[in-house]
This record gives structure tokens, C-alpha cells and sequence, in this order.
């Protein structure tokens, strides 16, 4: 142990009050903690020093006694760490004990999903993966599934305890679920090894539930899919998915979308994208086709004179609806000039008149031949 002055120990002045004293051991007792310092021997030797400058100069008449004698008037100096050294540290940092543990490792917080003081947990989430068509992603539609999930068990009522049985309050953890210990100055809190965490003993098990309080059970559901979602959309239905044990509250559902590859259609965002083909003629001479819309419905759209092929039209407001919000998106046709793959003779004489009539030479008699020597 060293020889120098407790006061120099923990950088103080002699005359320094009580809660300098406090204040200043605090920092040091934070800083060269053994299980912050794991292996540093240093660092455990000056704990090892403030410590016991700390526990000198907190008691009035120890403190006297070293002012006026040095350490021969303690007795100390040779008991070392942890034999008769200074060890309750709740006058110092109180309600820091739990910050220190939570610091290091052992704290345990009742936060969302986990326990409580009163033991209880939050029922487990749920995910469901829901296979939508596109035409019920644009207009909307309930669907019904079916989720296995972890219901209160009927039998016991969610206690775990047979009937005429009922659960016994943990006397290691006084019903908590947690157990404190302390290491040094650090107040650590644990699941208590003896209920595993619930707070209650049961030693008459529900044959049902096999204790657990809980049982596997198949529910149906009805979800509504609101016009406009998307793939990858996550809708959230409280309180529909797995029971809490110990009565906790149940967790939520959350139905993910997933919308499935349409035949006709190709959706980018709100808008929808179809391709539609025409004929030559058409393409020519104009026109008015019909397209179809996503509602079942058609849609008259009027081909204009030489529209080509990969012309796009658009058809505003048929596309897929805002989700949350107001108004769709549009409809994109693609159109498609087809060419015909065989000809009546009437036709290729028709066309023949129209390629002269334009000064061009088609046909067999058009053709260009090619001579390799």
C-alpha cells in the first residue's frame, strides 16, 4: 500500500468537507474499479488506496485520530482491500446503484418486450406474410387468415397452478423475478435463478398448459387491406398477437404485404403500365380500341392517324390510389404496331398498290440480289 496521505490519496485539502470527501472518492472508486480494470493491477492497488483513505476521513473521529497521529493513529495501512476496508457504499452513491449495474452488465430493465417489477411480460409480436393480387392492392379488400399463436390458457386461467392450486410467491425474489447483489459499490440486479424471472413457485403444474400459462392455438383473423398498399407494406393490428404470461399484456400482429405478378399489368409506384396491340391499318388509318382497366372495367382510347409502335398514351386518374391520401395514379398503354405474318392475296395486292402509289419497290420483283464470284 502506499505512504502517501489520504488526503493526497484522493486529492483533497485537508480541511475538505464531508462531501468533497464523497465526491472526490467517487470519481476514483468509478475509475479504478477491479471489474472495470480487469487484470490492471495498478489500478486495483489505487482502488484498493482510496478505499481505505475514503473510509478514514468519512468517520469523524477516525479522521481526527489520522489528523493527529498520521496512520499509526488508525491503525491503518496493513489490512488491504476487502479485510475490515470500507465496503457499504450506499451513503455515496444511493440511487446510482442501479446505473452502475445497468453500466456493467447486470441490471435488468422493464422496457418493451421485457419484465417489469411486477413480473409480467408483453406477449411476443407476430408477423404475417400476406400474398396480395394487385387488383385487391388497387381497390382494397379484407382478407381472412389464420395465425397459430400463445393464448392464455383456459384451464388455469393463466396462472399455471392445477385447479385448486394457485402459484406461491417466490421467496428468494419476494415476487419480483429479479435479485439483487452487490459487487463492491455496484448494485446488480439479475433474473432470479429460483422462478426463472416470474416471481411465483407453482408446485402443481396445469396438465394443460404444463405451467406455462399459455397454450398454442390457431385464431382467424379478418384484415382489412386498404387500397394503395405495396409490397413491403406492414399494417399493425394491436393486441392480436401472443398473450403475455403471468397476465401481461398481448403483443401486436403486423400483416406484411406482398403483391403478387400480374398477366396485364405492371405497376411503377401508382401507375400502372399496359402494352396494347394494333394493327398496321390501325396504326395507319386511326382509330378507337378498348383497354382494360384494373377494376375489370375497359377504357375507350382513340389511336390517332400514324401512331407508331411504342407510342405511349396516357389515361389519367386509372392507375392505383394514394394510400392514406387522395386521388390515383395514371395508366400508361404502350402500344404495339403488329405485323401480320401471312397475307390473303387480296391484302398483298392492296399493299402492293399502296408501296407504288408511295414510289416504293416490294415484293418479289423489289428484292436485290446478291452475286459472290
Amino acid at each position: 500500500m502506499s505512504e502517501r496521505g489520504y488526503y493526497e490519496v484522493l486529492g483533497v485539502a485537508k480541511g475538505a468537507s464531508d462531501d468533497e470527501i464523497k465526491s472526490a472518492y467517487r470519481k476514483l472508486a468509478i475509475k479504478y474499479h477491479p471489474d472495470k480494470n480487469k487484470g490492471d493491477k495498478e489500478a486495483e492497488e489505487k482502488f484498493k488506496e482510496a478505499t481505505e483513505a475514503y473510509e478514514v476521513l468519512r468517520d469523524p473521529q477516525k479522521r481526527a485520530a489520522y489528523d493527529q497521529f498520521g496512520k499509526a493513529g488508525v491503525g491503518a495501512g496493513g489490512q488491504g482491500f476487502g479485510q475490515g476496508a470500507y465496503t457499504d457504499f450506499s451513503d455515496i452513491f444511493g440511487d446510482f446503484g442501479d446505473i452502475f449495474s445497468e453500466f456493467f452488465g447486470g441490471g435488468a430493465g422493464g422496457g418493451r418486450g421485457g419484465r417489469g417489477r411486477s413480473g409480467s411480460n408483453r406477449g411476443s409480436d407476430l408477423r404475417y406474410n400476406l400474398e396480395v393480387s394487385l387488383e385487391d392492392a388497387a381497390l382494397g379488400k379484407e382478407y381472412k387468415i389464420e395465425i397459430p399463436r400463445l393464448e392464455t390458457c383456459t384451464d388455469c386461467s393463466g396462472t399455471g397452478a392445477a385447479k385448486g392450486s394457485s402459484p406461491t410467491v417466490c421467496p428468494d425474489c419476494s415476487g419480483t423475478g429479479q435479485v439483487r447483489r452487490t459487487q463492491g459499490f455496484f448494485s446488480v440486479t439479475t433474473t432470479c435463478p429460483r422462478c426463472k424471472g416470474k416471481g411465483k413457485i407453482i408446485s402443481n403444474p396445469c396438465k394443460t398448459c404444463k405451467g406455462e400459462g399459455l397454450v398454442e392455438k390457431r385464431r382467424t383473423i379478418h384484415i382489412k387491406i386498404p387500397a394503395g398498399v405495396e409490397s413491403g407494406s406492414r399494417l399493425k393490428v394491436s393486441g392480436e398477437g401472443e398473450s403475455g404470461p403471468n397476465g401481461g399484456p398481448s403483443g401486436d400482429l403486423y400483416v406484411v404485404t406482398h403483391i403478387k405478378r400480374h398477366p396485364v399489368f405492371e405497376r411503377q409506384g401508382n401507375d400502372l403500365i399496359v402494352q396494347k396491340a394494333i394493327s398496321l391499318s390501325m396504326a395507319c388509318l386511326g382509330g378507337e380500341i378498348e383497354v382494360p382497366a384494373i377494376d375489370g372495367k375497359t377504357i375507350q382510347l382513340k389511336i390517332p392517324e400514324g401512331t407508331e409502335s411504342g407510342q405511349i398514351f396516357r389515361l389519367k386518374g386509372h392507375g392505383i390510389p394514394y394510400l392514406g391520401s387522395y386521388g390515383k395514379g395514371d395508366q400508361h398503354v404502350i402500344i404495339k404496331v403488329e405485323i401480320p405474318k401471312k397475307l390473303s392475296k387480296k391484302q398483298k395486292e392492296l399493299l402492293e398498290e399502296f408501296a407504288r402509289e408511295s414510289g416504293e419497290k416490294v415484293g418479289s420483283g423489289g428484292k436485290s440480289k446478291l452475286f459472290f464470284q
